[in-house]
Formats: C-alpha cells, structure tokens, sequence
C-alpha cells in the first residue's frame, strides 16, 4: 500500500511536484490507493503486458482503471475524458504502432488519442502527471515527434522490464516497491486469467468484468504482501 507520496520522476517542475504530491499525500493514513488511468491496446499479443501493468501499479498501492470499464455510445470519448480527470496519473503504453493486419489494414489510434486527452487535461489541470511507455528505444521519437523532449520508459515488450520501469516512473519516500514484489502479484493474476474469462462467459480478457476481478486479486495480493 501507500505509505508515503510518490515523486514522480518526470515531474521536474516545482510547481507541478508540490500538486501532485498533494493529490497524492491523502492516502498517507488509509488504505484508499490512488487512481491511474492505464491507456494499453486491447490486443490477445499483449495479454502479458496488460497482466503486468494491473499486477505492477497494483503492488505500488494504485488502482488502475482503463476505458475497458465504460460502456459504448456517442458519450464515450466524454466518459473517457472524465476518467482520466479523475486520475492524478495516467499511463499511456505506445508500443503498438504498427499496422492491424485485419483489412483493411490500419495504424492504432486509440491510444494517441487517449494521450492527447491526459495532455490536455495536463495543460489545465498541472496536478495531473502522465507517463509513456514503449517496448522500443528511439521510436517514439518517430512515430510521435511533438513529444520530443519527453522520456518515455522502455520495456522491451518484457513483464519483468516493464515492472521495473514501473518502479523507476513511480518512486516514493522511504521504502519502495521492488521489482520482486511486483513479479509475486502477477503470478496469480496470470495463472486465474482463463478461469476468471469461463466466469464472465468470455474468452476475451480485454472485458470489463475480467479488467475488475483481475484487479481485485491483484489488490488483494498486494494486501496480503502489506500485512
């Protein structure tokens, strides 16, 4: 859990530290984590990589939520604003940029488009941080050119680097969060994943019910590793 506020790595500004440390600092007496917004593809080949992000913010003590959990409808792209409003942080994992080869064969655009609402949301709200992730150094610097100057963490499409990159984007007062402890909640999310799929009556695990039990057990895992 949290037990103290995290210093987010990218957050050099004064102004925009001593915000989200305030943000952050009300889940220094309770055992309320904070909220991020997870922006990943919905793709079976990142199975892993989804998996990891739940079990990895899970064992920082924060919550992750994702548009998995709202429904469609001409509202959709409102809701999505709204949610990542009421995360301070968000994580946006750009490393599948190339193209879908369903015909007809397009880039993905959801999650450049969810980045671009947590900047927006940035731009007026400086309290708000947000992180990218790629599975390939020096890419983004082409795909995505305006965010030169911008750092994102590499996990080279590895559970394990990605937990570690985790750790470095998400670091704390006093003790922290070890990359071991992160690989002890991902074990079980991993292994319940097709029992939890045959109970929401799906083989897709890219569900909101999935999203939410799998978040249960990696909250409880990470409570249980506290106690």
């Amino acid at each position: 859990m949290l037990d103290r506020p995290f210093l987010p790595k990218n957050a050099a500004d004064p102004g925009l530290r001593a915000a989200n440390l305030a943000s952050a600092s009300n889940v220094g007496g309770d055992s309320t984590p904070v909220p991020v917004f997870v922006n990943i593809p919905f793709d079976l080949r990142f199975i892993d990589l989804y998996l990891a992000y739940l079990a990895g913010l899970s064992a920082l003590g924060l919550y992750p939520r994702s548009s998995i959990e709202i429904a469609g409808g001409d509202r959709r792209l409102d809701r999505i604003f709204h949610l990542i409003q009421a995360c301070p942080f968000s994580v946006h994992d750009l490393s599948r940029v190339e193209l879908d080869t369903k015909r007809p064969e397009t880039p993905r655009f959801n999650m450049p488009l969810e980045l671009g609402l947590a900047i927006a949301w940035q731009k007026l709200n400086p309290a708000h941080v947000w992180f990218i992730f790629e599975a390939k150094k020096g890419r983004i610097e082409k795909s995505m050119s305006d965010l030169n100057g911008t750092d994102p963490y590499i996990h080279r499409g590895r559970p394990n680097a990605l937990f570690g990159e985790l750790a470095n984007a998400f670091v704390r007062q006093g003790s922290q969060t070890s990359v071991t402890q992160m690989q002890q909640v991902y074990i079980a999310p991993q292994d319940a994943t097709p029992r939890v799929c045959r109970k929401a009556g799906t083989t897709f695990p890219f569900k909101a019910k999935v999203f939410d039990d799998l978040r249960v057990l990696a909250r409880k895992l990470t409570d249980e590793q506290a106690a």
